[in-house]
């Protein structure tokens, strides 16, 4: 019996690696109509190596990138990414297209929703605000709730606890398989593989079940909860 359905947020409410694309390119851009000497294409690959290596949510991947080209800091040029890099973000913040119908439903079957995110608190609220997602969950643990990311157990428990939900009793769905469906599993909760977001092409991602698109978890719910 299924009773709490707990979502990762980018990658599988959101399509967050598209933001970022976005947004990359158009503060490469910005910093070129200002007079930075760069290539678009290989700077933008140049920053997507910093947050491979520093993480996502890196506050200084600008700082780090014009550094790391001029060998100091230039503010006309990181003001000018900065700037572009917040505009695009807001116009590509986009969620998958079945999400809102989704949650309703699920709320209807009188489910509790809830999401576990590897981002910092505040970075997690300022999404979910921007697409009006933060009525629908009950409970939002990141990683400031735990200080560690998935697959470690805290973040799970966490929120398990918080939505007063046996483990076993909740569904675990994220897009991230050595991060949201190995974490979730260990501790025995359902999981499903949010393929539609996976920007891998993961042949066996461990989960009981893979998601082409997130509706299909309606009918996988009311299978098991038949």
């Amino acid at each position: 019996m299924i009773k709490s359905v707990i979502f990762d947020l980018d990658n599988t409410l959101l399509d967050f690696m598209k933001m970022k694309s976005v947004s990359i390119n158009a503060a490469v851009k910005a910093m070129i109509d200002v007079g930075m000497d760069i290539n678009q294409e290989e700077s933008v690959n140049e920053i997507f190596t910093i947050y491979d290596t520093k993480g996502y949510e890196h506050q200084e991947v600008f700082n780090e990138f014009i550094i790391n080209k001029i060998g100091k800091i230039n503010y006309k040029y990181l003001a000018a990414a900065i700037v572009e890099y917040k505009k695009a973000k807001e116009i590509s913040l986009n969620l998958y297209p079945d999400v809102i119908p989704t949650l309703n439903k699920l709320l209807n079957m009188n489910l509790k929703l809830g999401i576990v995110s590897d981002a910092p608190s505040r970075e997690a609220w300022m999404r979910l605000y921007t697409l009006e997602l933060h009525n629908f969950f009950e409970e939002v643990v990141t990683f400031n709730d735990t200080g560690v990311y998935k697959p470690a157990k805290e973040p799970f428990i966490k929120i398990s606890e918080r939505l007063n939900a046996n483990l076993e009793e909740c569904m675990m769905i994220g897009d991230w398989p050595e991060r949201d469906i190995k974490g979730a599993g260990q501790l025995g909760m359902k999981t499903a593989f949010a393929k539609y977001g996976s920007t891998e092409d993961i042949v066996d991602s461990g989960a009981d079940y893979d998601l082409d698109s997130l509706s299909e978890v309606i009918d996988i719910i009311h299978q098991i909860n038949k």
